[in-house]
């Protein structure tokens, strides 16, 4: 796909980063307004539950469940065993992390070298690369 955009004259090439760039401009304004027009429902639903007197009062009681929930969970993972697994599983996390960070960055460099999205893995399946692209704000 590289090798398409790469030979395309130059004119087209502009007119084409112009139409993206205008489907991108259009997405994320009509993302803004569904977000805006989101928060607005959820205000709503939020204030009917309040006039709600029944949801109120089960609310509360479900609050105090909640208390006694992390009470006893806080002395089921202050055993010592419960804290050695807590320190496993963070180890767990932080090498997960890791290996995904480096496989995006292999997978990057093989579609680089290789100029292909595609790999077969060692169970003889084709996998193709994908990239996840979103929209933030520059500092």
């Amino acid at each position: 796909m590289v090798d398409k955009v790469r030979i395309m004259p130059e004119e087209n090439q502009a007119q084409n980063i112009i139409n993206v760039e205008s489907l991108i401009n259009s997405a994320s304004s009509r993302l803004n307004d569904l977000t805006y027009e989101a928060k607005e429902h959820k205000a709503m639903l939020d204030e009917i539950l309040e006039n709600d007197q029944e949801y109120q009062e089960v609310e509360k009681e479900a609050k105090k469940q909640a208390k006694l929930k992390t009470i006893a969970r806080q002395k089921a993972l202050n055993v010592p065993a419960a804290q050695s697994t807590i320190e496993k599983l963070k180890e767990t996390q932080t090498q997960l992390r890791e290996i995904k960070t480096a496989l995006s960055d292999y997978l990057a460099q093989y579609v680089s070298i290789s100029g292909t999205n595609q790999i077969e893995g060692p169970d003889g399946v084709l996998r193709k690369i994908i990239y996840t692209a979103k929209l933030v704000n520059s500092k």
